[in-house]
């Protein structure tokens, strides 16, 4: 069993904003988870709708689940700065990041940037310098909450957890903050990026807003995408990702369900195992739905209530989105496996398929071998092509020298080697 309160995206992604001295890149060792918001400053009350912002207290066994590494095994670095080098003889390295989850990475250059719960590491793979940026350290971010990472014309790009999108200019080593007052459409903001035509997207927690031309100062280029002014062509509020597919069409994932903006017309689909596929699969040690009542409603309202494990099963909660070049569109779910869109119908994918695990929370195409590496609860599949069944994936977990389990986001950096991101660390798979 991999899932624990760690792995759960919308309630324990955020140990985000009351949690302080976990931030920097802690210790390497060598391998052996809708309502309009307002912008919240830390410590801000949480506005209605949206999941808790701390998780409940770590379980015995020092938090940790089978396969995942304990959480306070070693204590984080008090610096803000530093070197950590790294051993090029090995083939799995690990980098400790403290209690917080690992939720993007993005490589440019020779700079490896990670997004955590606990804010944001820059780490030169070419001096081994690293430095951290939170909330604590005057580095101008407004929430140490970071779902994700990438660049946006020229600057580094974060979605925070309750202190909406922030831009770094590295010339000036300034962040410059955009928020609800600036038309972003909630201060929860899950991912940041600009389409083939320069439009700018941003994936929030009350709909997804556009910037039509990309020009972020003028307030009247700002749309913002819901469930009521698409008349429910959006399907859900709550938008986890986007992706542009073929001919310039967007597609979001939404806990309710991939959605795709195409000549200006709304589709959307149900997708997701169903649960009698599933339902002998290897259940969960901490149910979600006994500690979050948004987790406990959906139960409810698939009639799963009083089900071991129902709060780890939502089958059209997308939780991640990868799109190919030949329009392939592929999204993971929340306890309902693989889906995979082929332009004319939907296949589902789970552990009787040969996943590791049911949740998946991590989408990575490596363009240069063409896999599609696909992060679960309970470890990494990799698939070549198209089709799941009749393959025996090749799975990678601890045994194999992951940090751990629950791999929650991955980066392929220009030498080929892998980054992976999961709950306490980063691996550097070379």
């Amino acid at each position: 069993m991999q899932l624990n309160i760690k792995s759960v995206t919308a309630i324990v992604v955020v140990t985000a904003i009351a949690t302080a001295g976990i931030y920097a890149l802690y210790t390497k060792q060598a391998a052996t988870s809708p309502s309009k918001a307002g912008a919240l400053q830390p410590g801000a009350t949480l506005p209605p709708g949206h999941p808790p912002m701390n998780p409940p207290s770590q379980a015995a066994d020092n938090g940790a689940s089978p396969g995942q590494p304990p959480a306070n095994s070693e204590s984080p670095q008090s610096g803000r700065s530093g070197t950590v080098p790294e051993d090029p003889s090995t083939k799995y390295t690990h980098f400790r990041t403290g209690n917080s989850n690992v939720k993007s990475i993005f490589i440019d250059g020779k700079v490896v940037w990670v997004a955590t719960t606990g804010g944001v590491i820059r780490y030169n793979t070419g001096t081994d310098e690293f430095r951290v940026f939170d909330v604590t350290n005057g580095s101008g971010l407004l929430s140490n909450g970071v779902f994700y990472i990438g660049k946006l014309d020229g600057r580094i790009a974060v979605g925070t957890y309750g202190g909406g999108m922030s831009l770094y200019n590295e010339s000036t080593e300034k962040w410059e903050n955009t928020n609800v007052p600036d038309g972003l459409a909630d201060a929860f903001v899950y991912k940041v990026m600009k389409a083939s035509n320069g439009d700018i997207w941003i994936a929030t927690w009350s709909g997804a807003n556009r910037i039509r031309g990309g020009d972020l100062k003028d307030r009247s280029k700002w749309d913002v995408y819901t469930v009521e002014n698409t008349k429910g062509g959006l399907p859900n509020d709550w938008v986890y990702s986007l992706a542009e597919g073929k001919d310039g069409e967007m597609w979001f994932a939404t806990e309710g369900g991939p959605a795709r903006f195409k000549d200006g017309k709304w589709e959307h689909w149900k997708v997701g195992a169903p649960f009698e596929k599933i339902k002998n699969d290897p259940k969960y040690g901490i149910d979600p739905a006994k500690l979050s009542e948004h987790h406990a409603q959906q139960a409810r309202e698939m009639g799963l209530q009083g089900i071991s494990g129902a709060g780890a099963y939502n089958p059209n909660y997308i939780v991640s989105l990868n799109i190919d070049p030949d329009g392939t569109v592929w999204c993971g779910t929340w306890g309902g496996g693989l889906a995979r869109f082929d332009g004319k119908q939907w296949s589902n994918y789970t552990m009787s398929d040969g996943l590791p695990g049911n949740l998946v929370f991590m989408l990575h195409r490596d363009d240069a071998s063409g896999q599609l590496w696909i992060g679960t609860n309970n470890g990494i599949a990799l698939l070549d092509g198209k089709e799941i069944k009749g393959k025996k994936l090749k799975v990678l977990t601890t045994n194999d020298g992951l940090y751990a389990n629950i791999v929650f986001s991955m980066a392929t950096a220009q030498d080929g080697s892998k980054w992976l991101g999961s709950f306490g660390g980063v691996t550097h798979l070379k």
